[in-house]
């Protein structure tokens, strides 16, 4: 790389299509080097965001800055940006290879600095053997990583990818996210990288961003956003299987309370939501209380289902008050449906939710004063 990282700034940048806002107000800065993941649901705007710093859509109020200078008024080609897009973009009528050195060749580039960068991609990205093919002469994950090899052989101060692994099968999409995360480190440039996926956000991320309904809802680095979130909808987002919820409402006694458990505390709210990671479960045939931080059998229950996936187990479990809860557990520990277990909570690793759905700082999860 011969162009320095480029730090980007959002500055109260919104989006409308009509009454429709698919971004609101958004803050966030992404350092010089940085590998930003943005993640959410499918239409929570992170798409369009990147749209809007690549300058392909027009930013309905605030400002967008690349480099130190703010773009909005900046062609996209004149942004030091490369986007690497979801549908490929390739030109048909173009040769891999083509495809590949075209953003070099438009910038002047040697014909020897061109072929020497198009098959160092070629063969990070295992196209080798298909530089002299067309488009329409590849498969949809063999466009996709065309595509992405486009943006790889430039020198842009910051690249932008929309979802670029989607249409890659399992392996090869585990492979080039590696390979994504070693250019990186390799290069050292800006990166803002678009997701659904939670397990790509939290393994490629120097930090991520978690969006909801055209906003930010958390940017944190991967361990903040896991064991820190800070509402009940990133609590429930990231985490496979999610997290598990448990209602709690104040009783007589001013105590929150919900199934088997009451949680001491001057509270400022009449309602509120405890959520325990599945891995923050123990589970037994005896209550042994298997975790470091939980106490002995805070319940006793039926299992419902197990998933058994090699390396672990799934437990469901018929829950508090009913609940459907989850416990990650190891794959020595014999259950099946229909055992009953006692099941231990690390309550310092759980997390309390006020009716807003904001996270309770302190404490997280008070421990049970009393059992019913």
């Amino acid at each position: 790389m011969t162009t320095p990282p480029r730090a980007v700034s959002l500055r109260g940048v919104e989006k409308r299509f009509g009454d429709v806002a698919a971004v609101a107000a958004v803050d966030l800065d992404v350092r010089p080097g940085e590998l930003m993941v943005l993640v959410g649901p499918s239409g929570c705007g992170k798409s369009t965001l990147l749209r809007l710093i690549a300058g392909l859509e027009e930013a309905t109020a605030g400002e967008v800055w690349i480099g130190g200078r703010c773009v909005d008024n900046v062609a996209p080609g004149d942004r030091d940006v490369a986007m690497v897009f979801q549908s490929y973009a390739l030109y048909p009528h173009m040769t891999v290879a083509q495809n590949l050195g075209f953003g070099l060749k438009v910038r002047g580039a040697s014909r020897e600095d061109i072929g020497r960068r198009v098959d160092d991609v070629a063969a990070l990205l295992d196209l080798a053997g298909l530089l002299s093919r067309r488009p329409g002469q590849l498969s949809g994950g063999q466009r996709q990583r065309v595509a992405l090899g486009r943006a790889m052989v430039r020198d842009p101060g910051v690249f932008l990818f929309d979802e670029p692994l989607s249409n890659l099968d399992a392996g090869l999409r585990l492979r080039t996210r590696d390979e994504i995360a070693a250019l990186h480190r390799r290069l050292g440039t800006t990166m803002i990288f678009v997701t659904h996926d939670q397990v790509e956000a939290l393994s490629l991320g120097d930090r991520v961003a978690v969006m909801d309904g055209g906003r930010l809802q958390q940017v944190g680095t991967p361990h903040e956003i896991y064991r820190r979130p800070a509402n009940l909808f990133v609590a429930g987002f990231v985490g496979s299987p999610p997290i598990n919820r448990l209602p709690l409402s104040r009783g007589a006694d001013g105590h929150l309370a919900g199934g088997p458990f009451r949680f001491a505390g001057d509270w400022a709210f009449d309602e509120a939501t405890l959520g325990v990671r599945p891995e923050d479960l123990g589970a037994d045939p005896e209550p042994t209380g298997a975790l470091p931080g939980a106490t002995p059998a805070d319940f006793k229950t039926t299992v419902l289902r197990v998933e058994a996936l090699g390396s672990e187990q799934r437990v469901h479990l018929d829950g508090p008050a009913g609940a459907a809860w989850i416990a990650r557990v190891s794959p020595a520990l014999e259950v099946a449906a229909g055992d009953r277990l006692a099941v231990s909570v690390a309550w310092d690793r759980g997390h309390l939710f006020g009716p807003d759905g904001a996270r309770v700082a302190a404490p997280p999860c008070p421990i049970p004063d009393l059992r019913t």
